[in-house]
C-alpha cells in the first residue's frame, strides 16, 4: 500500500482542524444555552442525557457524560434544585439511587434552539438526500470513534493513577 500524497495529508490535517473548531463551537453553543437557563454546560449535558435516555444511576450518568462520580453528585444536586431531575430509590436495590428526569417540570429550552435549528436547516438544504445520508453516516461513525477514543484515554488515565498510588 502506498503512502498518502502530500495533498491528501494536507486535506486530512485541514479536516482535523475543522473538526476541532466544530467541537469548540458546539461547546460555546451549549455554554450559551446553559447560561440562559441558569445551568452550566455539564449540568445541561447531563440533563439532556437524562431526558434522552431516561432514568440512570449516578454511575451510568458519570460514564455517559465523562464526569467523575464525585462531580455527578454536585450535578444532580443542581439539577434537582433547577427542577430537571429527582433522585428516587431503585426499586430493585434500595441501596442504589436512580436519577429520574422530570421533563414535564423542566424549564422550557425549545425556543432557545429555534435560531440554531433554522440555520442548520438552511445549511443542510443545500445538500441532496444522498449527500445528507453520507454526512449522517459520517457523523455517526465519527461520534463512535470519538467516544471510543475518549473511553480509551480515560481508562489509560485511571490505570496511570492506580500505578501512581501503588508507588
Amino acid at each position: 500500500m502506498s503512502s498518502p500524497s502530500p495533498a491528501r495529508i494536507e486535506l486530512i490535517q485541514k479536516f482535523s482542524y475543522e473538526i476541532r473548531k466544530l467541537a469548540t463551537a458546539n461547546n460555546l453553543l451549549a455554554s450559551a444555552i446553559a447560561q440562559r437557563i441558569g445551568l452550566n454546560a455539564s449540568d445541561l449535558q447531563c440533563a439532556q442525557l437524562l431526558v434522552r435516555m431516561g432514568p440512570l444511576t449516578a454511575g451510568q450518568l458519570a460514564e455517559l457524560s465523562g464526569l467523575t462520580t464525585g462531580a455527578i453528585t454536585g450535578v444532580v444536586d443542581r439539577l434537582e434544585r433547577a427542577g430537571w431531575a429527582q433522585r428516587e430509590a431503585d426499586p430493585n436495590d434500595r441501596r442504589r439511587v436512580i436519577i429520574v428526569p422530570i421533563p414535564e417540570k423542566t424549564p422550557r429550552t425549545a425556543g432557545l434552539y429555534d435560531s440554531y435549528a433554522q440555520a442548520l436547516f438552511e445549511l443542510l438544504s443545500g445538500y441532496d438526500d444522498q449527500e445528507l445520508a453520507m454526512i449522517l453516516e459520517f457523523i455517526s461513525r465519527f461520534s463512535s470513534v470519538t467516544h471510543q477514543e475518549a473511553s480509551k484515554i480515560q481508562a489509560e488515565a485511571e490505570s496511570a493513577k492506580k500505578r501512581m498510588v501503588k508507588l
